[in-house]
């Protein structure tokens, strides 16, 4: 498939959706958005691509959020149109494949939220995020006042949303905004050794500990206990459980075929 928006490229089973809109800042407009999620569901398919990284062409931006002329133009009732961004990132965020956010400069606003559908953020030391809607007289509406409250406790993500303060790299981390940071030239190699930590583990596994951990996360203990239970039940009479204990006792490789 041919996009305008974002480029595609597949490397070693890891498949980069890269925001193409250098001249902007990388700004998510309608037609990113709808780009992304066609994106995600050819890469779905292929059985080539074991993991998904998220990043933006260029040096200094990731993704500097919405594209601010697209939403001056927004009405409450395209709050509930099909296909915007916080229907696209949630889409993300339950992807059968686990995802990566590469933060390679600003993730602002709706690239901050982003960021967050991601499963991984590994961040450059030249990153800045943040979510500064408040700026405009809105919320952060694709997912930012839900994520962040789960990711760094409510506290913290009041103090975020109502200043709209931007933070570094570091602060991030410590916050546990992303995961890990590297210098620029390192940001790559982090990313893939990451990418492909998770592409040794059973697919089936990672589909369902996923599923595990946020529906989990959304419910209470017992329930989340129940979940997790019955993800293990599936996984123990799957092909790649007795693979990859086979392979353990062999003391091998394990040949995982994500059944």
């Amino acid at each position: 498939m041919m996009f305008s928006n974002i480029e595609v490229i597949k490397d070693d089973r890891v498949a980069f959706i890269t925001i193409n809109r250098e001249e902007v800042r990388n700004a998510l407009n309608k037609e990113t958005l709808g780009e992304i999620s066609a994106a995600l569901k050819e890469l779905n398919d292929d059985s080539s691509v074991g993991c998904v990284v998220f990043t933006g062409k260029g040096e200094k931006s990731f993704a500097a959020g919405a594209d601010i002329a697209q939403l001056k133009e927004k009405s409450t009732i395209d709050v509930f149109k099909a296909g915007g961004m916080q229907e696209v990132y949630d889409e993300i965020e339950a992807y059968d494949k686990p995802t990566i956010a590469m933060i390679n400069g600003f993730a602002l606003g709706g690239g901050c939220e982003l960021a967050m559908a991601c499963d991984i953020r590994v961040a450059s030391t030249n990153a800045k995020m943040g979510l500064p809607e408040l700026n405009l007289a809105i919320i952060p509406g694709a997912g930012g006042t839900q994520r962040l409250v789960r990711i760094v406790g409510k506290g913290k993500a009041l103090e975020l949303i109502l200043t709209g303060k931007i933070i570094g790299a570091e602060e991030a981390e410590r916050i546990g905004l992303v995961s890990s940071i590297a210098e620029p030239d390192q940001l790559l190699e982090t990313v893939m050794v990451t990418a492909h930590q998770m592409l040794s583990k059973g697919p089936l596994a990672l589909k369902l500990a996923k599923i595990a951990v946020h529906a989990g996360s959304e419910a209470d203990m017992k329930t989340g206990l129940l979940i997790e239970k019955l993800a293990q039940g599936i996984l123990f009479s799957s092909e790649d459980k007795d693979e990859g204990t086979q392979a353990f006792l062999e003391k091998r490789k394990a040949n995982f075929v994500g059944k």
